[in-house]
């Protein structure tokens, strides 16, 4: 028998398709993100998830950072130069959006606010996901605000992000990374 590129299911496998896959791929589709552009809720992430639609993905380079019902979606700084570069330089950072930094290794880590315009939190993260310190850090600050205990992820959102959605030590998310081309 021959490989063919063609699919063709049986009469069967047609109706499973017409009547379960195409409306769970519409739903999932018309949920990746609402009108005003906000980011998918837990539901719709999670619905995702079951559905392993690649469209129901966060973009390459970003994550979705789950805390609940809220939703950051995060560039996605996992190269030395990607994290050293961080969000200098930028005259804002939107509500809802911010920069989620990944380290291969769990150690106390370090940040600064060097050439950075925008007052931000960062909550440092374990390899779980939990947070083990959240600090404010000010704009232009040189000084280094270093984590409390040692840390995988650093997760910079607009300064008071995290107080307003009630987000403390403790709370872990749920991480969604979007697939980086050529990986």
């Amino acid at each position: 028998m021959s490989e063919s590129n063609n699919f063709n299911p049986p009469m069967k496998q047609r109706s499973y398709w017409l009547l379960c896959v195409v409306p769970a791929w519409l739903l999932i589709a018309s949920g990746c993100s609402n009108a005003e552009g906000e980011a998918p809720s837990r539901t719709e992430v999670s619905s995702a998830r079951v559905a392993t639609d690649p469209a129901a993905q966060p973009p390459a380079g970003h994550a979705w950072v789950i805390f609940g019902n809220d939703t950051v979606v995060a560039e996605v700084a996992a190269t030395a130069e990607e994290r050293s570069q961080g969000l200098m330089y930028r005259d804002e950072v939107p509500d809802g959006t911010g920069m989620l930094f990944v380290f291969t290794d769990n150690q106390v880590r370090s940040f600064w606010m060097a050439n950075t315009y925008v007052a931000l939190d960062i909550a440092y993260m374990d390899p779980s996901y939990v947070i083990v310190d959240i600090i404010a850090m000010e704009p232009l600050v040189t000084d280094s605000y270093p984590s409390a205990a040692p840390a995988m992820f650093g997760l910079e959102v607009r300064q008071g992000w995290f107080q307003e959605h009630s987000i403390r030590l403790g709370d872990k998310a749920d991480i969604i990374f979007g697939v980086r081309a050529g990986r």
